[in-house]
């Protein structure tokens, strides 16, 4: 990172109170070495705005999944640095690591990873019992109001539909209050009904929760419910797109593909 460059950063995220919830600076994520180098990442440069839903796109092998990766602090970069809030979590031991990832990001991925012998709210609050907190009893009845589970939560994984399942999850990472949350395909598993109701669930987190979000995606549909969408190609950030619609989206990603094949 440049001088410069710091300077802007440390200047809009003092005491972790600024606009940004994760930033990445010439961030690179290689795998093997000379002829057999592949480079996922090549120095990327972003910016994950607070309360607002960021969505990530890209073709199969653009990168996308390895930058919320390393923003999630669940993989090692190569070269770059990385920020959730004010603290970097680049150079960070194993034991630093787990202990900001318990406390400042939750998670959302496809398989809901719900245990079968906890009901709802169990499961919703496993997370803080392992780490020993407890929960604030005003914060999750608001989460759970907003998810629509309230008549559910003496349920088990197996008596809930997969929308069920995934608003649970939902749940779970809203719960501990996180500064981010991250969503690797989080619809990907669900008919489109259960996704709508689940990316409905994940605007009004950010819109009456003040959640931040950032979610890859495949689909141009599940896009539209973000306030930004990144788009990933060859491990490099080639655009962006505010107020997304689905069809918006769907026209960028045609004009890209078409760039690729001619």
């Amino acid at each position: 990172m440049t001088t410069a460059a710091k300077a802007v950063h440390d200047q809009q995220t003092p005491g972790g109170q600024g606009a940004f919830a994760a930033s990445a600076r010439q961030v690179t994520k290689a795998y093997g070495a000379g002829e057999t180098r592949v480079t996922a990442l090549d120095a990327v440069d972003v910016d994950i705005h607070r309360g607002r839903f960021t969505a990530i796109m890209g073709p199969s092998g653009s990168g996308k999944s390895t930058l919320m990766h390393c923003l999630a602090g669940l993989d090692t970069v190569t070269e770059g640095r990385i920020w959730i809030g004010d603290a970097e979590i680049t150079g960070l031991k194993d034991k630093q690591l787990t202990r900001l990832r318990r406390d400042k990001i939750g998670f959302i991925f496809q398989a809901f990873n719900l245990l079968p012998t906890l009901n709802a709210l169990e499961n919703i609050t496993l997370p803080m019992d392992i780490a020993g907190r407890k929960p604030d009893a005003a914060w999750l009845d608001q989460v759970i109001e907003t998810v629509g589970l309230a008549g559910r939560l003496k349920h088990r994984p197996t008596q809930l539909s997969g929308g069920q399942q995934q608003r649970v999850a939902v749940a779970r990472a809203l719960a501990a209050r996180p500064e981010i949350i991250f969503g690797d395909e989080p619809t990907g598993n669900l008919d489109s009904r259960s996704g709508a109701e689940v990316l409905t669930f994940l605007r009004r987190s950010v819109d009456e929760l003040g959640q931040t979000i950032v979610m890859v995606t495949h689909d141009p549909v599940a896009a539209g419910y973000a306030d930004r969408v990144l788009f990933l190609a060859d491990g490099r950030i080639v655009d962006e797109m505010h107020a997304p619609t689905a069809d918006s989206v769907l026209e960028r990603m045609r004009r890209f593909d078409g760039k690729r094949t001619s």
